[in-house]
């Protein structure tokens, strides 16, 4: 069975990046930061797999 992947964005530089699990550092900024859930959960925004352009688009 495939793993479910969600997007994630840092709450410190913005980065993205799809994982299972947020990681420890950020891959772009080298800090420990908070991750975003930036998955898409309605239709509207094209459902799992997508990213939410609401939540993406703000810092």
């Amino acid at each position: 069975m495939e793993e479910n992947k969600n997007w994630w964005k840092c709450s410190n530089c913005g980065y993205l990046l799809q994982e299972a699990e947020p990681p420890e550092t950020c891959p772009s900024c080298k800090q420990k930061c908070a991750f975003i859930d930036t998955t898409c959960y309605t239709p509207e925004c094209g459902g799992p797999g997508n990213i939410d352009p609401k939540i993406a688009q703000n810092k």
